[in-house]
């Protein structure tokens, strides 16, 4: 913490520099909000999503075999006997009903993967191979036959294959670390697509785009944009988020039309003003739109007056000082403000909810 003192008049100010620990945030954020550039065209595929495109998630129980070793402590884990032993009756292996299984070789895990869309029989996808037992690593293992199923209980998939556990490594300062998460392994293109997802795009030569938020004046302007290209009565608002679109009835002139409609370029509207907490970290985001009304705010003691009466920014030390705020002040003279106090992360987190309590903060809070 360092001390200037300087002379204006017969005033003597003495200005603290504070630097917080979330400085490097903060100078960021002021830098952003003196050189952020008026609102730009973006394509609509990055607005919007087209109802009916979408992935489907689909999931399994299977066993990993072949393990050395680490497989489930199976008197800790009995759903994985209990597997072995469907599985061997179903293969024709009888066991004495008396029988008790020590296995140290097999693991019980759950299979997941998406499925795109229009996806095909045929098609290889991606799985994500995760224990649930107590086994020590799946390192080496063979993932047996799994049928992957969707949300409506039908089988879409068949999973098996090796499974890899990759390595995660870390280099600093010359040192070298690498560790591995053994429980949780992949196979690349390890599930075979067996049944396609009905699509309805297209139906009724219409189809529906969605907002990735609800947005009135965005969803107005796609509207005109998409008019204005296509012409009138093409695009029709349905409400803040959804846009019904007429399209053609040929499917190959519907997926031409649909390109050309992800390719235009529409101007959003300014986004809300809004203030993003994280209370784990301390972390605090705001827009550039975050404004102030008139407020005044205590910390400790000291006092900082912002305004376009002040030749500049102005901290005092003074018992029970105030922090003073004028009304209009832009997200860099938040910014300013609050890193000339020395806020802390905590702290920035108890000033800016106090602020929209007391209605002075233009913006919508949301702590995470």
């Amino acid at each position: 913490m360092k001390t200037a003192i300087s002379q204006t008049g017969n005033r003597t100010v003495r200005k603290r520099l504070w630097w917080p620990t979330l400085l490097i945030l903060l100078m960021m954020l002021l830098l952003l909000a003196c050189l952020a550039p008026l609102a730009q065209a973006e394509r609509l595929k990055d607005l919007v999503t087209i109802g009916g495109v979408r992935q489907n998630q689909l999931l399994g129980y299977g066993l990993v075999v072949g393990l050395d070793g680490s497989g489930d402590q199976t008197t800790q884990t009995p759903f994985t006997v209990q597997s072995i032993v469907s599985m061997l009756q179903q293969l024709g292996v009888g066991l004495p009903a008396a029988s008790s299984l020590q296995l140290k070789n097999v693991a019980a895990v759950v299979v997941t993967g998406s499925m795109p869309a229009f996806a095909q029989p045929g098609q290889t996808l991606d799985v994500t191979v995760s224990s649930i037992g107590n086994a020590k690593s799946l390192r080496g293992g063979t993932l047996l036959l799994t049928p992957l199923k969707g949300a409506d209980g039908q089988i879409y998939g068949m999973a098996q294959g090796s499974v890899l556990v990759a390595p995660v490594g870390a280099a600093a300062n010359g040192a070298r670390a690498q560790v591995s998460h053994l429980s949780v392994g992949r196979i690349t293109g390890g599930a075979t697509v067996e049944r396609a997802v009905p699509s309805t795009l297209g139906q009724g030569n219409q189809i529906q785009l969605e907002l990735t938020q609800t947005d009135f004046s965005t969803v107005a302007l796609v509207v005109e944009s998409i008019n204005n290209h296509f012409g009138p009565g093409t695009a029709v608002a349905q409400d803040g988020r959804v846009i019904r679109v007429h399209t053609p009835s040929s499917p190959d002139q519907r997926v031409a039309f649909l390109g050309m409609l992800e390719g235009l370029n529409v101007t959003p509207s300014a986004a809300a003003a809004r203030v993003i907490l994280n209370s784990r970290t301390g972390s605090v985001v705001m827009n550039q739109n975050v404004t102030l009304d008139n407020c005044a705010i205590s910390h400790g003691n000291l006092q900082i007056t912002i305004g376009p009466d002040k030749p500049g920014d102005e901290a005092r030390k003074e018992p029970g000082s105030v922090l003073a705020l004028k009304g209009g002040a832009a997200l860099s003279d938040v910014v300013k403000a609050l890193n000339a106090i020395g806020a802390s992360p905590q702290d920035l987190l108890a000033i800016l909810q106090a602020m929209k309590a007391a209605g002075s903060l233009r913006a919508e809070l949301e702590v995470i």
